[in-house]
């Protein structure tokens, strides 16, 4: 529990250091395009586009999830998808890549991965707002279960940085850890209900295997809080998914602050 007080200190403490360094990663990403932080923006809605005509048209999966059309439906789940996916594969190799800049600075590396995840989430908040705006006239007005976007914003983040705090680690003492999230990321997309509804193809069996990833429970959040589809907040997977965070947050700091003595030794 040490390690853990220790890093959730540093977060603390460090919040404007997080702050203004997730405005300059961001900054730093776009200043050499001409459209600047727009392509926050224009990539997103590119792939939607992309998407939505294998997907939608080219697979053919045009049935309504339920009572939502399927182009709503999958544009929510890639919401979430453009956050996390930069999220953990940027995170995971956060320390690494920037180790030698901070060697020899009394700097708080447990930040890194943070401002990182950060740095993602501005976008991801101007993401959320011009659809919340589209889906005001696409027939889902903000109602009282708007209220549960906030928490699944922030469960987000805390579920990224804990996963951070663990592969940006293990990938500073072994590159492969790096490939091997990248892959997994590939197949991530198409085993969470994002591009696909698992309600209208599994066997129940399958759809509780798939309900162990914990993006399942945040992706479907967030589409409980955009389109009024119930206080999903209240139910044992939410208990199933702060368990997991927890167990990773404990697991991501004792290894962190074990080997971060040792981090420049990897280079």
């Amino acid at each position: 529990m040490s390690f853990l007080t220790t890093v959730i200190k540093e977060q603390i403490q460090n919040f404007y250091l997080i702050q203004r360094l997730s405005l300059y990663e961001m900054k730093s990403t776009n200043k050499n395009n001409y459209l600047g932080m727009l392509w926050e923006l224009l990539n997103p809605a590119i792939q939607v586009v992309v998407f939505y005509f294998v997907f939608g048209i080219g697979i053919k999966q045009t049935d309504d999830i339920g009572e939502v059309p399927f182009f709503i439906w999958m544009i929510i789940g890639l919401l979430v998808w453009f956050f996390v996916n930069p999220s953990i594969t940027q995170g995971s190799k956060a320390i690494y890549s920037r180790i030698k800049m901070v060697s020899k600075m009394n700097f708080p590396l447990s930040v890194i991965p943070t401002y990182v995840i950060i740095s993602k989430f501005y976008p991801h908040v101007a993401l959320i707002s011009l659809t919340a705006i589209v889906l005001q006239f696409t027939g889902y007005p903000i109602s009282i279960y708007f209220i549960q976007l906030p928490y699944f914003m922030l469960s987000t983040v805390i579920f990224l940085i804990a996963l951070s705090l663990i592969t940006s680690t293990l990938s500073t003492i072994a590159r492969d850890v790096q490939m091997l999230v990248q892959s997994l990321m590939r197949v991530l997309l198409y085993v969470t209900p994002i591009l696909w509804s698992p309600y209208l193809h599994l066997p129940d069996w399958a759809l509780t295997l798939m309900m162990v990833n914990p993006l399942f429970y945040l992706i479907e959040g967030y589409r409980a809080a955009l389109l009024g589809d119930g206080w999903y907040i209240w139910s044992t997977y939410s208990l199933y998914f702060w368990g997991v965070v927890v167990v990773m947050l404990l697991i991501g700091s004792a290894l962190h602050v074990k080997f971060r003595k040792h981090f420049i030794d990897f280079l």
